[in-house]
């Protein structure tokens, strides 16, 4: 099995796999501990989280395994919106709020602050930090470096990678355009970077010679094979991963997404930044505005109050079902049992016993 990528050895991995950082209460400390404890990489989405909470939540999962995990934030500065914007977007929503029965208030604020959650990452000492949505200071750089941390960016165009090999990170994720959840494009258009996952890896390799870690529409070993054989170092899951029971995600997202037919859209009308995810009763209502929806965070925290009393009510019409391409294909077991599956797969497509095939978008 490949186990024998740079990346892998770093960390002491027994499998190339990753499991997706996925914000929104997916990755709780049981689901991190299980993959890790399992021989992959788990890891954690801290990006909504305070400083203090972070800190708590690594305790958790370092209470559960021993082994190596990755925390991921969001780099973005502090927003300050147009009042006027906010209030329209606001008004927006209300009819989907008349709809649940709720009257909500406008959120206090729209995000963590992002230097605080670094410190806390800095305090806790994860095996490896991963960063989503933009690009670190050269000095916040080396201060993981300094702490023993490895640094691991998101990227969804070749230009984002050079951007990262020159800042000294360690590694690289390269988003397909099959990747459920949100978009990772920090530089140029998003439209401009909505490469195939196979074709982002390989652009990759033209341009850095950091580890790769290909993620967009994997499901199943067969695809983990398929983009290790064109240059992968390792291969990240988040889908995949969402129907486990250790999986923090409501049972109405759950259900939706072990029934789902596969259509999955590209949507900015949930967070103010595209994501795939499968269309549903609020996405259809909102898209005709989602050109001039507040940019993320604030259409996110607009959103917030709508998502969590649909979560409550199990009513999966207006929550933001993020999933990649290959939803259809999407098991239900525990996260242990599922790694195991999966290096079961990759070991059958090696061994040249299937014909692995990148997953198309």
């Amino acid at each position: 099995m490949s186990t024998t990528s740079s990346f892998i050895r770093a960390l002491g991995l027994e499998l190339p796999i990753v499991q997706a950082p996925m914000a929104g209460g997916a990755t709780t400390p049981e689901l991190v501990a299980a993959v890790s404890n399992a021989g992959a990489l788990g890891s954690f989405a801290a990006s909504a989280l305070t400083p203090q909470t972070i800190v708590a939540r690594v305790s958790e999962i370092r209470a559960l395994t021993d082994r190596p995990f990755a925390i991921n934030l969001f780099v973005q500065p502090t927003p300050v919106p147009d009042p006027a914007e906010v209030e329209q977007a606001w008004q927006r929503l209300a009819p989907l709020h008349e709809e649940l029965g709720i009257s909500p208030e406008l959120p206090h604020q729209w995000c963590q602050p992002f230097e605080a959650q670094l410190e806390a990452v800095l305090d806790v000492r994860p095996a490896v930090a991963s960063f989503t949505f933009g690009i670190l200071e050269a000095h916040q750089c080396e201060r993981l470096h300094d702490a023993g941390i490895l640094v691991v960016g998101n990227v969804t165009h070749p230009q984002e990678a050079v951007a990262w090999q020159a800042l000294g990170a360690d590694a690289i994720v390269a988003q397909g355009a099959q990747a459920g959840g949100h978009r990772g494009t920090f530089m140029g258009p998003y439209e401009e970077a909505l490469f195939d996952t196979a074709e982002l890896v390989e652009a990759c390799l033209d341009v850095t010679s950091l580890p790769i870690i290909a993620t967009g529409g994997v499901i199943d070993g067969y695809g983990i094979a398929a983009l290790l054989a064109v240059g992968a170092q390792a291969v990240q899951l988040g889908t995949a991963f969402l129907a486990t029971p250790e999986s923090g995600i409501c049972d109405a997202w759950k259900n939706a997404l072990l029934e789902a037919s596969g259509e999955t859209r590209l949507t900015r009308v949930f967070s103010g930044r595209y994501a795939r995810g499968l269309p549903n009763r609020a996405m259809r209502i909102l898209e005709k505005n989602e050109a001039s929806v507040p940019a993320y965070p604030i259409q996110n925290a607009l959103t917030g109050p709508l998502r969590a009393a649909a979560a409550r009510q199990g009513d999966a019409d207006y929550l933001s079902l993020w999933a990649g391409t290959g939803v259809a294909r999407i098991r239900y077991m525990e996260a242990e049992e599922l790694i195991a599956v999966l290096a079961a797969e990759l070991e059958e497509a090696e061994g040249g016993q299937a014909v692995p095939q990148p997953p198309q978008a």
